[in-house]
């Protein structure tokens, strides 16, 4: 051995002169209760998703269930989505969609919106009907109308009726200004 070893082992015995061996291993380990463990990863992502709820619009197409129709334009409050599905707007006009084919039908909903602009109203009712004489094809018009409206530059947003006013066989329209 060196002299560096010496003086390792006599400054670790300085170090531990006061120590002494326990006896009763509990005193060590300890018997009290262990704390329940807590799921933290899952408290973070929850946290996370309610701050992205907060944070970020949502895309109203991801919330489309079974037959509704809905769809908003960027910009387009959800206090006004909520008034225009719970049907609060005034509707200042409608158009009856039932018995036409699609090529009469597109052509009749573009002159609608035209004309209803033209007067200045802000929301109408276009009613497509709920598709039952279209065999298994299931809503032909109903189909088709949510592509046109979603096109036009004129139409902020539209949602399907309340039932009192056709329920999914017809749709609110809110127009551009």
């Amino acid at each position: 051995m060196n002299d560096d070893d010496d003086e390792d082992r006599r400054l670790f015995q300085e170090a531990m002169a006061d120590v002494r061996r326990l006896r009763d291993q509990r005193q060590v380990t300890g018997d009290w209760p262990r704390p329940k463990p807590v799921p933290q990863q899952r408290a973070a992502d929850e946290a996370a998703v309610v701050r992205e709820l907060l944070v970020h619009d949502i895309d109203p197409v991801t919330m489309e269930t079974g037959e509704e129709l809905y769809f908003a334009r960027p910009g387009v409050q959800r206090r006004v989505m909520r008034k225009l599905r719970r049907g609060q707007y005034t509707v200042q006009d409608e158009l009856d969609l039932h018995g036409m084919t699609v090529p009469v039908a597109r052509e009749a909903v573009q002159q609608f919106i035209a004309e209803s602009r033209a007067q200045d109203r802000r929301c109408v009712r276009i009613i497509h009907g709920k598709g039952h004489r279209s065999s298994n094809r299931g809503p032909v018009l109903k189909g088709k109308l949510d592509r046109w409206l979603r096109q036009w530059d004129e139409i902020i947003a539209f949602t399907s009726a309340r039932p009192v006013d056709g329920g999914t066989g017809a749709v609110y329209v809110l127009l551009r200004a």
